[in-house]
């Protein structure tokens, strides 16, 4: 595919942004096991950005590893995100948090689409934000938020064979399985491998086979 091709193809796989619907089911939850989102229990609206950086020698995937000195998921790898600001829709808030975060330009991103909403049990109602970044890449990391800048090759993260499938036991005894995606030195898991996963499996299907 020539990167236009590649660009409408990625394009045609995700949510319209003028079709988004805060009030529908979320497509992931963690809270599914549980047989759904239990009463009382409140989420965040939130949102991230993946940003997908169009390159000459190919797409890759900008990412971050969190500051160490903030209180939660410290180290962990994400994309730029955080809460929804009242009034804000998800791609707003996406584009905001990415400046703030690492200086990423509004200006530089052309928006994709939406890809499905991921509900944690750290209490977030996620929407991913599918965005083409034109480099090159001048960007600003925030210290108090963002320890880490790097990037990932796209297709690397899109191949099956770099998903392993892991699990641990968290402290109230219950085994959660999770999608881990080591790569050059860098452990991507948790929340931000399982958005990576939901994207391959709308892009290809859960088997590959989707075109």
């Amino acid at each position: 595919m020539t990167p236009a091709q590649l660009r409408a193809w990625i394009v045609s796989h995700l949510d319209p942004i003028e079709s988004y619907d805060p009030t529908a089911r979320a497509g992931h939850s963690d809270y599914d096991a549980q047989g759904g989102v239990p009463e009382g229990v409140k989420l965040a609206a939130a949102a991230v950005l993946v940003p997908l950086v169009e390159h000459a020698a190919g797409l890759t995937v900008l990412l971050t590893r969190r500051a160490d000195t903030l209180r939660a998921h410290t180290g962990q790898v994400a994309f730029p995100g955080g809460r929804c600001d009242p009034g804000e829709t998800p791609w707003e808030t996406a584009l905001r948090e990415a400046q703030e975060e690492i200086g990423l330009d509004p200006g530089q991103v052309t928006l994709a689409g939406l890809s499905t909403r991921y509900q944690t049990l750290s209490g977030f109602d996620i929407v991913p934000v599918v965005g083409f970044v034109r480099p090159p890449l001048r960007l600003k990391p925030n210290p108090a938020e963002v320890a880490d800048v790097f990037e990932t090759p796209f297709a690397f993260l899109m191949d099956p064979t770099n998903h392993e499938r892991r699990s641990r036991e968290t402290p109230d005894g219950m085994r959660r399985h999770f999608y881990a995606m080591p790569h050059d030195g860098h452990l991507i898991w948790g929340v931000t491998a399982g958005m990576l996963r939901i994207l391959y499996e709308r892009l290809y299907g859960p088997d590959g086979s989707k075109e």
